[in-house]
C-alpha cells in the first residue's frame, strides 16, 4: 500500500533523513519508533505533502504521490492525526467530525456512515457530541482527532506520536481501539516514542535513529532485541 524508497529529506541546509525505507501492507498495522529528533514529524512531512523530499520516492497504491499537494493525497485515502491534535476548540465535537470529512465529496456524501464508525468506535463522543472541545480532557481530544482523521474513510491512517501527554491508562485505552480500526480494514502508521505500548499494537516495526532506518523487524522480534530492550525499553 505505502513504499518509502531511498527517501532523504531537509530543511533548508539542514539535512534530516539519509536514504530512509519503509513499507505498510494493506490491512497492516507498521510502528515507526525512535527518540526525539530522529526525523519521525519529517518523514511524516513527506508523506502527507507538507515537505518535498530532496530525492527518493513515496508511493501509495502504487501511484507516485512525491511532491503531490497536501489535500491532493487525503483525496487519495491517507489521513494523518498530527501530534498536536490541531482541533477546532471553540467548536462542538460533531462540528469538528464534520470538518474531517466536509472537504472531500466521497466522504461527505457517507457522514451518516461516518458518524456511525466513529461513534460505535468511541461511544463517549456521541454522548459528548454537543459540547465544546476545548472543555474536554486531553484524552478526550486525542480520541476527537483520531474520529475526525476517520471521517474521511482513509485508506491508511498516520498517527505521529498519539500517546504524548497523556497518562498511562488513557493510552492504553487509546491503543486498543487502533487495535479496532485495524479491524475494519485500516492500514495503519504508528509513529511513537512508547515503543512499549506501541509494539503491542503492531505487527512490524522499524526503528528510526539520527535519520537513519537502523532497524526493522516484527513486533515479537524487535521486542526481544537487545538495542530496543536498552535504549527503549529500561531492561
Amino acid at each position: 500500500m505505502l513504499k518509502i524508497e531511498s527517501l532523504n529529506a531537509a530543511y533548508g541546509r539542514i539535512r534530516v533523513l539519509w536514504d530512509v525505507f519503509l513499507e505498510v501492507n494493506e490491512k497492516e498495522a507498521v510502528g515507526l519508533f525512535g527518540p526525539n529528533g530522529a526525523g519521525k514529524t519529517t518523514l511524516v512531512n513527506c508523506i502527507v505533502g507538507l515537505l518535498r523530499p530532496i530525492s527518493g520516492r513515496i508511493i501509495f497504491q502504487d501511484r507516485d504521490i512525491t511532491g503531490m499537494e497536501t489535500h491532493e493525497i487525503v483525496k487519495l485515502g491517507i489521513s494523518l492525526v498530527p501530534q498536536e491534535r490541531e482541533l477546532f476548540p471553540g467548536m462542538t465535537v460533531e462540528e469538528n467530525l464534520r470538518a474531517g470529512a466536509n472537504y472531500i465529496p466521497h466522504a461527505r456524501a457517507r457522514m451518516n456512515e461516518a458518524f456511525d464508525l466513529v461513534f460505535t468506535l468511541f461511544p463517549i463522543l456521541k454522548e459528548r457530541s454537543r459540547q465544546k472541545v476545548g472543555t474536554m480532557s486531553g484524552g478526550q481530544q486525542r480520541m476527537i482527532a483520531v474520529a475526525r482523521a476517520l471521517m474521511s474513510f482513509p485508506k491508511l491512517l498516520i498517527l505521529d506520536e498519539p500517546s504524548v501527554g497523556l497518562q498511562p491508562s488513557i493510552v492504553s485505552e487509546l491503543f486498543s481501539k487502533l487495535r479496532e480500526i485495524k479491524d475494519h480494514g485500516v492500514s495503519i502508521l504508528l509513529i511513537e516514542q512508547n515503543v512499549k505500548q506501541g509494539l503491542k499494537v503492531v505487527e512490524r516495526g522499524y526503528v528510526l535513529e539520527n535519520g537513519r532506518i537502523v532497524l526493522q523487524d516484527s513486533s515479537a522480534n524487535l521486542m526481544n532485541h537487545g538495542h530496543v530492550k536498552k535504549a527503549y525499553l529500561g531492561l
